[in-house]
């Protein structure tokens, strides 16, 4: 699987925040306009995930997830913070690289290799060097997607 598969180019965004809360909100409220579902569900669903433990890997990096019903196929957001956010880190560091993944409810082992192959390649601290340093749209999706192979 690669991450072209569930990320489209109009999903990668660049975005102010001043928590981890508003992000949340925000990212739910991108996830509506792809989905078409409603942005409290998706809210409440990241919300839910948060509680259990938080998704911020480490680095500068999170992975907000969770499964909703209604929802077709896998979707991703790539989201780039202008200036970094507390968000609860296993390092306590601060993020400002988070990658949104929704999926259906019945996604079972899909979803699970889409975050094993999203951890993949944000693990690469290159990888994320290069997001850090690119500031428009296209380059940002360009660099999530290309030589996925390779990323891997």
């Amino acid at each position: 699987m690669d991450i072209s598969d569930f990320l489209q180019n109009d999903a990668v965004i660049t975005i102010r925040a001043s928590s981890k809360k508003q992000l949340l909100q925000d990212l739910a409220k991108q996830a509506k306009i792809l989905t078409g579902l409603n942005d409290d569900k998706i809210f409440d669903v990241l919300l839910q995930r948060e509680k259990l433990g938080s998704t911020g890997l480490g680095k500068g990096v999170a992975i907000p997830h969770g499964k909703l019903s209604g929802l077709s196929s896998l979707q991703g957001i790539f989201a780039k913070l202008d200036k970094p956010i507390d968000f609860d880190s296993v390092d306590n560091s601060p993020v400002d690289l988070v990658f949104l993944l929704l999926a259906p409810e019945q996604a079972g082992a899909d979803h699970l290799t889409a975050l094993a192959r999203i951890s993949r390649y944000l693990r690469n601290q290159d990888n994320c060097e290069k997001l850090r340093n690119t500031d428009d749209q296209d380059g940002l999706y360009v660099l999530l997607t290309q030589n996925e192979a390779q990323a891997a």
